[in-house]
């Protein structure tokens, strides 16, 4: 009677789980896009989002939600810097490519992070992936290159370039996770705070070798008007370059803390193939939204890319699915999971 008790609730926890990511993660992709449209300071809103971000974190501390280490020493730093630089670099080129990109290109841009993922584990880690694996990949890579070079809509190579970069980095970087977990004792809780504080700080002077200094003021002066609008704020009745910064800056950040800690949650009660149809949804979600929101255009070209990254990407869950079934039971800590694209707020996902 216990266990039928506690399927149903399973199942709702799933699904809310799932609904949440979902909603947040579109969330967190249209309020970027939103913003760095009219930005000339991609960095700093990054930096914004990651201060956010940790002011939450405090918060919930405070309020006993939460029970965050607050020592910082020079062995934590040392131990940490290689995941919290990749983090940097990671999400600055994220952000790039969604700038330089429009929103429903985006997953596109990125397309090429589950077969970098494997390469890295197979470069780094001695996984060699078997023949359906590689087959997977070649999909995936097909999609890109659909989207890529026989897409009608013109596309920015300086997108893609930031696109390609930050999908290496982010597969360097669930190699790296592995060990910056043992440095926190093993909590993904831990790696997630100290990641974003940590980034957040970094963030500082790479703000100033990047020259967007001035665009920080010209941010703050009002000086940078909206594209588009002749007419002044007041009198359009539109926000300002400056309100929609702010607000960006806090929703995206409140929605990359509470992804955070949903995180947790995630890695517990969800599996490989539930994120991949929920990263299927989202990526179809996320181009229907930047067609309605921002007016662009889904050609047949796009529509297409997008449909086989998505076919490779779900033929891969299913052939891990298949192997893990044949394979010895590996330990839970330590099953390979589709990484969901987020959002990227620095949170730490075990492989």
């Amino acid at each position: 009677m216990a266990q039928q008790n506690a399927k149903p609730h399973d199942r709702m926890l799933v699904l809310g789980t799932v609904c949440f990511y979902l909603v947040a993660a579109l969330a967190m992709v249209m309020a970027n896009k939103w913003v760095l449209k009219e930005t000339s300071a991609p960095l700093f809103f990054l930096f914004t989002q990651l201060v956010i971000a940790v002011w939450l974190f405090l918060a919930a501390h405070a309020a006993r939600f939460l029970v965050l280490p607050l020592r910082i020493d020079a062995a934590l730093m040392k131990g940490l810097f290689p995941m919290v630089g990749l983090n940097v670099v990671g999400l600055s080129f994220s952000n790039f490519t969604l700038k330089y990109v429009d929103a429903s290109f985006y997953q596109v841009a990125r397309g090429l992070v589950l077969p970098f993922t494997v390469l890295t584990s197979f470069t780094l880690l001695a996984a060699r992936p078997s023949l359906r694996i590689l087959v997977s990949c070649g999909i995936i890579t097909l999609g890109f290159f659909v989207g890529v070079f026989l897409d009608s809509v013109p596309v920015s190579m300086i997108g893609i370039f930031f696109g390609v970069t930050s999908s290496a980095i982010t597969a360097v970087h669930s190699v790296v996770i592995k060990k910056s977990l043992d440095v926190v004792g093993g909590s993904a809780l831990n790696l997630s705070w100290y990641t974003n504080l940590l980034s957040a700080v970094l963030m500082i002077p790479v703000i100033f070798l990047a020259g967007e200094v001035p665009a920080v003021l010209e941010l703050f002066e009002g000086a940078t008007p909206a594209v588009g609008y002749a007419t002044s704020y007041a009198e359009s009745g539109e926000m300002s370059v400056l309100q929609k910064f702010v607000w960006g800056s806090i929703i995206t950040g409140t929605l990359g803390f509470l992804m955070s800690i949903a995180s947790l949650l995630s890695i517990k009660i969800t599996s490989p193939i539930t994120h991949m149809v929920s990263s299927a949804v989202r990526g179809v979600a996320a181009s229907l939204l930047g067609m309605w929101l921002f007016a662009e255009v889904i050609s047949f070209g796009r529509a297409g890319s997008i449909a086989v990254i998505l076919g490779g990407s779900i033929y891969y869950t299913w052939v891990k699915h298949l192997e893990s079934q044949s394979a010895p039971k590996p330990d839970a800590s330590k099953y390979e999971r589709v990484p969901l694209e987020d959002v990227e707020s620095g949170k730490g996902k075990p492989e």
